[in-house]
């Protein structure tokens, strides 16, 4: 089917990011980006992105302490548990520090993985409301559908119809578009990244290719921290909020 046009769709709430490391890492400049949230075609992602730019966060538990085998390991894992237990009831999870994690030129910019104290965190779940929404153009911003797309969310650098579109509207629910700093987004899309020869893509957590040990946060904070992909240079999101 068709389904509507993302450009007719209600702008109900505004936010920001800012993302630092862009321009250059030395100078204290940053680059921000205003996202326009349909509140009313996806209440409930638009809620969790909501308290994730506020000041407060998104309250979100520690995920339960996992059996290791080897002791080294175990101890580390308590160790991760126990520094999250710690301020699992008065911090939220929020976007300051996150990384943009993987740039898939043309396809897709994958930016808010979260920061190290907060990879212990159980992610939300993103509910689709069945809005008919679609990626039909730069500038598309959505969420992974389900509860194993961490705390982050994508922004479709690409034209509307094509594959990596579609890959999109089948796995991610459409939250909002940007509305300014657009420039910022494709300068984004143009990141030198990390490629493995003949990466297979969907293997992108493990497999031949993967050189190297995974670090700690990519084994406790999920595959967004152990991609080909990554940017070669570390961008942040310095601080997001709500826009006027």
């Amino acid at each position: 089917g068709g389904g509507r046009s993302t450009a007719d769709a209600a702008v109900t709430d505004r936010i920001y990011v800012d993302l630092k490391g862009l321009s250059s890492p030395s100078t204290p400049s940053t680059d921000r980006i205003v996202i326009g949230l349909f509140g009313d075609d996806a209440p409930q992602p638009v809620s969790l992105l909501k308290q994730l730019t506020s000041p407060g966060g998104l309250p979100a538990k520690c995920k339960p302490l996992e059996s290791r085998v080897l002791q080294k390991e175990q101890l580390e894992a308590n160790k991760v548990y126990n520094g999250c237990k710690e301020t699992e009831d008065d911090v939220g999870v929020n976007y300051d520090f996150s990384s943009v994690w993987r740039v898939d030129r043309d396809r897709r910019i994958d930016l808010g993985a979260v920061s190290g104290r907060f990879v212990a965190r159980v992610s939300p779940s993103f509910e689709d409301a069945g809005s008919g929404l679609r990626h039909d153009g730069p500038g598309v911003v959505s969420v992974r559908r389900g509860d194993d797309g961490g705390f982050g969310f994508t922004i479709y650098p690409g034209k509307g119809g094509s594959a990596a579109a579609r890959i999109l509207d089948e796995d991610n629910v459409v939250v909002g578009r940007v509305l300014e700093g657009m420039d910022v987004v494709e300068r984004l899309n143009e990141l030198p990244v990390v490629q493995s020869a003949g990466v297979n893509y969907m293997a992108l957590t493990g497999g031949a290719t993967v050189k190297n040990a995974p670090s700690r946060a990519c084994r406790y904070g999920g595959p967004m921290y152990c991609n080909e992909l990554k940017p070669l240079k570390k961008v942040l999101i310095s601080g997001a909020g709500a826009a006027q």
